[in-house]
């Protein structure tokens, strides 16, 4: 059973950092899009990060480029998010979602169409609150 764990969500005040991370089973990292959403309270998801399973391209959300880091690390099966200059506009609860299998030249479009529920898995969320 696929199943995607995230961790690493708590509370930090303005201007702090946090890693999130998403670790994978029952798939494995290439030939997929893996990307992180956000959900704030009464809001939709909003795709915040997207990296390229297969050669680590990465995409970014206007509203966290120069802030967040998203990365991959295939051996161990798992997708980080660094965030730095936390706001606490970034409240929300951060999700990690992946594709299925995809061509390498298909990735960077699903990366981009940024569609939560379009992608093939989805976990449960960590909530990360960024306040004083």
């Amino acid at each position: 059973q696929v199943q995607l764990v995230e961790s690493g969500g708590g509370l930090v005040q303005p201007g702090g950092s946090l890693r999130l991370s998403c670790a994978a089973s029952a798939i494995t990292l290439p030939y997929r899009a893996i990307g992180w959403f956000r959900q704030a309270p009464g809001k939709e998801h909003e795709g915040v990060s997207c990296i390229s399973g297969s050669d680590g391209t990465t995409y970014y959300a206007d509203s966290v480029k120069g802030r967040f880091t998203i990365s991959r690390d295939v051996a161990k099966n798992t997708v980080y998010l660094q965030m730095n200059s936390l706001k606490p506009e970034d409240t929300a609860v951060y999700y990690c979602a992946a594709s299925g299998p995809l061509a390498i030249t298909t990735i960077r479009s699903v990366c981009v169409r940024a569609d939560f529920y379009g992608m093939a898995y989805r976990g449960k969320g960590t909530l990360v609150t960024v306040s004083s």
